[in-house]
Order: C-alpha cells, then sequence, then structure tokens
C-alpha cells in the first residue's frame, strides 16, 4: 500500500500513543512519511521488546528519524494524569503544540499483564474491571484533557481514536474490552459534539483482526486468513498498514469537514451499525 504524500503533513506535530511497537508504530511511520514531526511513545524503554519488536523505544525512534522529520521520545503511562501532563510539556518543548493527537494505546490486558481469565461478563476481577477500562477510555480521556484545550486556544486540532469492531457487538469474551471500546466510541461521537464550533475533528478508526506481533503472539490467530494473506481476498486479516492509511485519512486534508465518524477498517467481516 502507498497513498503517501511527504507533504501533506509538513508542520504537523504528532503524537500517536504506544507508538513504539505494534498498530502504533505503523500509524506513526505512516504520518512520518507523510512529513509530520513525531513523537515516539511507550511505557518503557524495554516495551518494544515485548514482542521482539525492536531492542529498545529509543532504536525505534532512532530508525524513524531516518525518514528525516523531527523525532522526540516520551515515556509516560497515559492512564496518569500527572505522567501525561509531563509527556505533553515535554513534547511542546522538543517539537511545538501538537496538531494530532491519535489515542492508540489500549488492548484487553489484565491487571497482572495477559489476557484476563475469566474474561467474561459478570466473572472478571475488579483488578482486570480497572486495568481493561483504565487502558481503553482513560487513557483517551486524559489525553484528551490534557490536548484539546491547547487545540482549543490554537482553534485548530485533529484527534483520532483506535477503536474496535468489538465494540459494536455482544459477545460473551472480552466483554470489558468491547464495552470499554463501545465507551470509547460514543466518547469520540460527544468530544466531535462539542468541539464543532472550536474547528477540532475527532473520529475513530476501529480495526479488525490486525497481524501485529502481540495479535500473533495473544491471539488464536485463524490458520485460513493467515494463509489468505496473499490472496486476492477481504476475507483475511488487516496489515497494520491498512489500519494507519485509515488514520491517515482522518489526520490530512481531506478529512477537514469529516467528524465523529468511525471507520471500520476490517474488510467488511462486521456490517452492522456502528
Amino acid at each position: 500500500m502507498d497513498g503517501l504524500d511527504s507533504t501533506m503533513l509538513t508542520c504537523k506535530v504528532v503524537w500517536v500513543t504506544a507508538s513504539a511497537r505494534g498498530l502504533g508504530r505503523a500509524i506513526a511511520e505512516r504520518l512520518a512519511r507523510c512529513g509530520a514531526s513525531m513523537v515516539v511513545h511507550s511505557r518503557s524503554e524495554k516495551t518494544p521488546a515485548e514482542f521482539g519488536e525492536a531492542d529498545s523505544t529509543h532504536d525505534v525512534a532512532e530508525e524513524m528519524a531516518k525518514i528525516g522529520n523531527p523525532i522526540t521520545t516520551v515515556f509516560a503511562d497515559v492512564s496518569d494524569p500527572g505522567q501525561v501532563k509531563a509527556a505533553v510539556e515535554k513534547i511542546e518543548n522538543d517539537l511545538g503544540p501538537i496538531d494530532i493527537l491519535v489515542n492508540n494505546a489500549g488492548g484487553d490486558i489484565a491487571a497482572q499483564g495477559g489476557k484476563p481469565d475469566p474474561n467474561g461478563a459478570y466473572n472478571i476481577s475488579p483488578e482486570d474491571v480497572k486495568s481493561i477500562v483504565d487502558r481503553n477510555l482513560i487513557t483517551t480521556v486524559d489525553c484528551c484533557r490534557e490536548v484539546v484545550p491547547r487545540m482549543i486556544e490554537r482553534g485548530s486540532g485533529r484527534i483520532v481514536n483506535i477503536g474496535s469492531v468489538a465494540g459494536f457487538a455482544g459477545r460473551s469474551d472480552g466483554v470489558l474490552y468491547a464495552s470499554a471500546k463501545a465507551a470509547q466510541a460514543n466518547y469520540t461521537r460527544c468530544l466531535a459534539s462539542q468541539l464543532r464550533e472550536n474547528n477540532i475533528t475527532v473520529n475513530m478508526v476501529a480495526p479488525g483482526g490486525s497481524l501485529s506481533a502481540r495479535f500473533l503472539a495473544t491471539r488464536q490467530a485463524s490458520e485460513e486468513l493467515l494463509e489468505a494473506m496473499n490472496k486476492p481476498t477481504l476475507e483475511r486479516y488487516a496489515t497494520p498498514d491498512e489500519i494507519a492509511a485509515a488514520v491517515q485519512f482522518f489526520a490530512s486534508p481531506l478529512a477537514d469537514f469529516v467528524s465523529g465518524q468511525i471507520l471500520r477498517v476490517d474488510g467488511g467481516s462486521q456490517l452492522i451499525a456502528a
């Protein structure tokens, strides 16, 4: 996939949360190739090594810097308001005001790591409930709380939230993750409504199954869908860059008048109202 325009986001400062690995890294690299100044963000230096994607966050930043645009690195738990505030201050000191915020941090991850077990609607532990809601909803709220007022002052901005098709249908497994993503989707609509007068767009990209390293390490991937990756069919998984391309659209001038929308990137696997 291409569709890249090296001048599309020139002079724009972009913060993609959790961008040292996985979908976040793919999004950050694509937007950097569109001319943006980028933030490489993770919780810790060793985050990219958890699934073998790189040795360190700084290694990812060095690789991304080869694209040729300004890069900075920040470490923060974005469910902690104090750490979000410190991260935003560092970004602004290093690169300037944030023009585009991509809330990518998330995941169906228990308080102690791994997937919750059990992972249903009523028998999940309170600690795991908090962990999942914090990762998928509170991170988005905390980052918007810090970044949005600064966008309002400047009279412009773009926010793209990374959701999931899991948030649009009932299910018996991964229930809290699905519920948190549903809440994030409605938060997207509510924030878009509130920010119309301020020239700030707010949209969501909701992936289906996507072949990140974490997806392959933590899920039982379908052999049939994996085998279909090189075939001319939509009955397969998405590549991380296909998710990133949808984010590029919302971040670009092509979406100047698009706000409050949810774009599923799942090859048409879920055909119900979002």
